[in-house]
């Protein structure tokens, strides 16, 4: 046999094993998470559904007023990048020196960090990022 062929089954196999994120219902509309396997090799992969609205963007009338429900929305919605954060001044770390005058390294070095992820800012921002164990092919329900 063909050893190229022997790889390509052996790949399609393995990505069929693969738990596969599944399709869960809102009352607010339907959405499709991501599966993520954990660095750590101790920890199980989970699912984990990113940027979901918990709220109406608190703009124009919304503006300094609770929370509203979110509008629902049709199909299904990929949820499997973090949404915006809310927006704030990032302090310039441009010049480190500058910077150590004003906060201590370990705060500087913990921006940098973090940086990549402060960097998507809007007002549209109160979302959550939720993080379930993967159960198979069961049907449980969580409460969050």
């Amino acid at each position: 046999m063909d050893p190229r062929l022997v790889v390509l089954i052996s790949l399609v196999v393995a990505a069929w094993s693969l738990p596969q994120p599944r399709v869960v219902n809102t009352k607010y509309g339907s959405l499709r998470g991501a599966i993520m396997t954990p660095a750590n090799r101790q920890l199980s992969a989970v699912e984990v559904y990113l940027g979901v609205p918990y709220a109406a963007p608190p703009k124009g009338t919304l503006r300094f007023f609770p929370p509203v429900t979110p509008p629902p929305w049709t199909g299904v919605r990929t949820a499997d990048q973090f949404g915006p954060v809310c927006p704030q001044k990032l302090p310039d770390l441009s010049n480190e020196t500058e910077a150590l005058l004003k906060m201590p390294k370990a705060r500087i070095d913990l921006l940098k960090k973090i940086y990549p992820y402060l960097q998507n800012q809007s007002e549209d921002c109160l979302n959550l990022n939720i993080y379930a164990p993967i159960r198979g092919k069961e049907t449980f329900e969580f409460n969050i």
